[in-house]
């Protein structure tokens, strides 16, 4: 195998990001010095019957995999972390089979699937205790004493997911027919937004009950429901109820003790101060003894963190069954 310039032959590591918009991957060496390579495919992996899809995951990854091992000169994967958006509960397809994959194909020994709660939290604030709020079109939180993990929330638009985007768009919709109807608590503002955006209010169940994208739809208002807030007390009402429930489920998942750090990630912070300035009040309200810290990273990075320790034997966050599952395959 041609070793790259700058890269030396040796055992590495494969840190993938498996989500909505696709996979990221990296390759790195594990003696510390990091990543040496990326690539990313903009196919989500498949969900089916048995959850997600661990043939269409090995399908994607190992091509990438081999490039990025050729390209870097890394001489082979001894081990793979992999954090995939819903393997809580849709990922038994995948620890069933892909650590044994991921042998066969790339002679893997160490295998970690986690959950992407798991590698947000890497990500945000490493091996230390505290909690990570992960907020985008969906919302989970996770915290852990490094002994055990929490997770609070992630239910989807349809049972949870309170305070994420979608939540924020739905309310923002819901306040918008609240003013078509002439009810009380309307706003015509937001139903102003929302026939500019999807026409006549009458039409709006047609628009979106039958999109199989329901969730990045609703998600897709809340940006209007933050550009209003400045001048429609409805709005602004809504953002201070998102912000309310993102601190309801950090204070559901943070350690109760000691100084816990507490980060919030996720596309949901571009809304800006309409909802940051709120959300800062209620986690200091519900947790007065936890610090507030910027996240040092993404799901990626916590990956990266993740496979980094697990290569040199110092992992120190808590394995579960269905958050963060190691697996040593034999004969990889």
């Amino acid at each position: 195998m041609r070793t790259a310039p700058g890269a030396v032959a040796g055992c590495g590591f494969l840190a993938v990001d498996s989500g909505g918009s696709g996979l990221r991957v990296v390759v790195g060496a594990a003696d510390g010095r990091g990543p040496l390579g990326r690539r990313a495919s903009r196919e989500p992996v498949r969900t089916g019957a048995r959850g997600i899809d661990p043939g269409h995951l090995l399908e994607q990854l190992v091509p990438m995999a081999r490039s990025l091992t050729e390209e870097t000169g890394v001489g082979e994967i001894g081990t793979v972390v992999v954090g995939a958006a819903g393997m809580a509960t849709l990922g038994d397809a995948l620890r069933a089979e892909l650590p044994a994959g991921l042998g066969r194909e790339l002679g893997a020994r160490k295998v970690a699937l986690a959950a992407d709660a798991v590698t947000a939290y890497a990500g945000a604030l490493g091996p230390r205790a505290g909690a990570v709020v992960a907020a985008g079109t969906g919302l989970i939180a996770i915290g852990t004493d490094l002994a055990h993990w929490r997770r609070a929330d992630g239910w989807g638009h349809l049972l949870g997911d309170c305070g994420s985007g979608a939540w924020i768009g739905r309310a923002g919709l819901e306040a918008a027919l609240r003013a078509h109807d002439g009810r009380q608590d309307g706003s015509a503002l937001l139903l102003a937004r929302a026939e500019e955006r999807f026409g006549p209010a009458a039409g709006l169940p047609g628009a979106l009950y039958p999109r199989t994208d329901r969730p990045a739809v609703l998600a897709s208002f809340a940006p209007e429901v933050a550009a209003c807030a400045d001048g429609d007390p409805v709005a602004r009402g809504i953002l201070r109820a998102a912000a309310g429930h993102m601190a309801d489920s950090a204070a559901a998942v943070c350690p109760p003790l000691g100084t816990p750090r507490i980060a919030v990630t996720g596309g949901l912070l571009k809304l800006g101060d309409p909802l940051v300035v709120p959300l800062g009040e209620e986690l200091e309200k519900r947790l007065p003894h936890a610090r507030r810290v910027a996240a040092e990273g993404d799901p990626l990075d916590g990956s990266v963190r993740i496979a980094t320790d697990l290569a040199a034997d110092s992992l120190t966050l808590p394995g579960d069954e269905r958050l963060l599952c190691v697996t040593t395959v034999r004969g990889g």
